[in-house]
């Protein structure tokens, strides 16, 4: 993880074609990483119960890949540096990238026999308490910063569309995050410069272990262990997990760049796609915001009043599937009206 953090960090210059395909080769990298562990695994005394593992464990990476708190951090990040002019490229990727090392690292640990990584996993015990606090503690106030300042970016958009129907003319800096909540957050932003930092919050977010998927994987990789499976096919399946995690986070931060880009290319003409994707992305990225902080309150507290615990009983894959569904169906519906306008203009 470390070594393709540092190959894909040197390539912020290059034009924005050569970046994809860095990207995405490096995560083709990840893929064949893991079909090479899996083949080598097999060719040693393998059995067919490995390659079915491997399969589940990709499988669950892309169901990981959906959860809420992952579209909300890429999506909201994408919005940042989009605002900003940039080509956020690898801002799913980073992030997937920090992710995944957590769990490539804890199922290295578990397959080496290391039983420390099952006492972060027990829920109650000490270890488990401090990472789901460090975790929830990062990515709750990393999104309810994120969906802040691009809320305030969504209210000077809303602002834009009326000045708008006065006839005004709409420039990219009336589109920016203003006022107060702005300046309030300009300095703990100030460090989100470019998508690789996304990558540490990544990695942050990772380190909660309360996700059903990743406790499954690795629960599957000591039980696969004890059960006989050789070593490397074993390594496989956090690699696995991580490859899937990686490309399905770095196509949806592609698809975000481009629906970003092509909303504030022209202001004037975009207004109403742009207030749209802005709002439903600092809205979810405050809602898994306060979910995630609420059940960090509860760790601490013993909180079991009825609202906390519904929020912490939120299934996050359903969230997420919920918001991919909704950016596609508002990036539908502006296009085909904007091809509707397309072929009146050219039928006059």
């Amino acid at each position: 993880m470390t070594v393709l953090y540092r190959l894909y960090r040197g390539r912020a210059h290059l034009p924005l074609r050569t970046r994809l395909v860095v990207t995405f080769g490096a995560v083709a990298a990840l893929h064949v990483a893991a079909v090479v562990l899996v083949v080598a695994g097999v060719s040693g005394g393998g059995q067919p119960l490995g390659i079915g593992l491997v399969l589940t464990a990709y499988l669950a990476g892309v169901k990981h890949s959906y959860d809420c708190d992952h579209l909300a951090a890429i999506d909201n990040s994408t919005r940042k540096f989009a605002a900003e002019h940039r080509d956020p490229v690898s801002v799913g990727f980073a992030f997937s990238l920090g992710h995944s090392s957590v769990v490539v690292l804890a199922g290295v640990l578990v397959v080496s026999g290391v039983s420390l990584v099952g006492g972060f996993m027990v829920e109650g015990t000490a270890g488990n308490r401090m990472l789901g606090l460090v975790g929830s503690g990062v990515s709750g106030l990393f999104l309810l910063a994120m969906g802040a300042f691009n809320g305030s970016a969504f209210l000077r958009t809303i602002k834009a569309c009326h000045d708008a129907r006065k006839g005004a003319e709409i420039s990219h800096d009336d589109l920016a995050a203003r006022g107060f909540v702005a300046r309030l957050l300009a300095r703990p932003l100030a460090r989100v410069r470019h998508p690789r930092n996304i990558f540490v919050i990544g990695f942050l977010f990772g380190l909660g272990f309360d996700t059903a998927t990743t406790i499954g994987l690795l629960v599957m990789a000591a039980a696969a262990s004890l059960a006989g499976v050789p070593p490397l096919a074993l390594l496989a399946l956090p690699l696995a997990f991580a490859a899937a995690m990686t490309l399905c986070d770095t196509i949806n931060g592609v698809a975000m760049m481009r629906m970003y880009r092509s909303a504030l290319a022209d202001p004037r003409h975009k207004l109403g796609f742009n207030a749209v994707i802005t709002g439903l992305s600092a809205v979810s990225a405050l809602f898994i915001a306060v979910i995630t902080l609420t059940g960090a309150l509860q760790r601490v507290f013993g909180l079991g009043d009825p609202l906390t615990s519904w929020l912490r009983a939120v299934d996050l894959g359903d969230g997420g599937l919920l918001l991919v569904a909704l950016l596609t169906s508002v990036w539908a519906c502006f296009w085909a009206v904007a091809s509707l306008r397309g072929r009146a203009r050219s039928v006059r």
